[in-house]
């Protein structure tokens, strides 16, 4: 009997149409701030050349600064990898992650039960779990072949915060130069932490792939919500 409680998204989402493509969008979610509910990256790509494998990573807003500790999943949140199979941008498939008593759990591929703002948990659809890593990675990998990580991983984000909040300050003389060049600028988030869940998976338990990208090579629409309990 599938879970009925709902879901309700927590913030924007990201459609994917590239055979590889980087996201970062840092602390901008009044409603999700300081929770796992704020989405930071969101990857997609073949592990290697030719692989008949799909690999999706999402980061999930930590404590961002190096001198803070990572924080930890939360767990009235769903997080929600979203396929579309048939270009109409409505997902077709989904592959969830929730967090429960360290572990954390997936279900899917299955097409939802409903589609757009609203969730649930598709307990029906179990695809398996894996430990939520601390110091030492722990990758589970399932009988059907699929791979799952969950836990914090360095933040890929090179990004100078300072000066940018001084490039952008009102106060015009704040930053007269600008930015700096890559050489002279400061990576403010080195040795930060992101919350990360990561899943290879076969493409046959996906459906085939009907989008075609800038490189001519065909694959999948694809984005991530979080959704929180209500």
């Amino acid at each position: 009997m599938k879970k009925t409680t709902k879901y309700l998204t927590g913030m924007g989402t990201l459609v994917l149409a590239t055979i590889a493509l980087v996201a970062a969008d840092h602390i901008d979610a009044p409603s999700s701030r300081g929770t796992t509910a704020d989405i930071a990256d969101f990857f997609a790509f073949e592990p290697s050349e030719g692989s008949d494998d799909t690999t999706f990573i999402v980061d999930l807003q930590s404590d961002v600064l190096p001198e803070l500790a990572y924080g930890t999943f939360d767990e009235d949140v769903l997080t929600e990898i979203n396929i579309d199979l048939d270009g109409d941008l409505v997902e077709d498939q989904v592959i969830q992650a929730i967090a429960r008593d360290g572990k954390m759990y997936f279900f899917g591929p299955v097409a939802p039960s409903t589609t757009g703002l609203s969730s649930q948990v598709l307990t029906d659809a179990a695809l398996g779990n894996v430990e939520i890593s601390s110091t030492t990675p722990i990758v589970e990998t399932t009988t059907e072949g699929v791979s799952l990580f969950a836990g914090p991983r360095q933040d890929p984000f090179f990004f100078d915060f300072f000066q940018f909040n001084a490039v952008i300050s009102p106060e015009m003389d704040s930053a007269p130069g600008g930015f700096f060049a890559p050489e002279e600028a400061t990576d403010t988030f080195d040795g930060a932490n992101t919350l990360s869940i990561a899943i290879e998976i076969p493409n046959s338990m996906l459906g085939t792939p009907t989008a075609t990208n800038a490189l001519g090579l065909n694959v999948y629409k694809t984005w991530v919500t979080t959704n929180k309990k209500q």
